[in-house]
């Protein structure tokens, strides 16, 4: 089955104020468990507010991201899921958990790398 990105952008919570966190916590926690006793949750997690570093081809270190970039990921979810309507419908409930828009985009399918990680015993 094909694997979706739901994502939303670093900044995309900031309107939710501090004394509501918890409640979007258990909601979005809600959400995930839904998603792993349906058998599509993959991974997710939030990602720390910093810059990232960019690794060159040449293994030279910078900071990041790129100055002409204008929003970084703030934190995504991996489903596993049969259509694009069914990643769309998941992004809809973690929408309302996480009281942001995600976006949706689908993971391009690397034989060669399932192959490998079925031989490690990891799918």
């Amino acid at each position: 089955m094909p694997q979706y990105l739901v994502s939303f952008n670093d900044g995309a919570m900031d309107h939710i104020p501090a004394e509501d966190f918890p409640d979007v916590g258990k909601a979005s926690h809600a959400v995930v468990q839904e998603a792993v006793d349906a058998g599509v949750f993959v991974f997710g997690a939030g990602l720390e507010r910093q810059r990232a570093s960019v690794v060159a081809t040449d293994g030279m270190v910078t900071d990041g991201p790129y100055p002409e970039t204008k929003e970084v990921i703030g934190g995504f979810v991996v489903v596993d899921v049969a259509s694009r309507e069914e990643a769309l419908a998941w992004a809809a409930k973690i929408a309302a958990s996480c009281r942001c828009a995600q976006e949706v985009r689908e993971l391009m399918p690397d034989p060669e790398t399932d192959a490998m990680l079925r031989q490690a015993g990891r799918r």
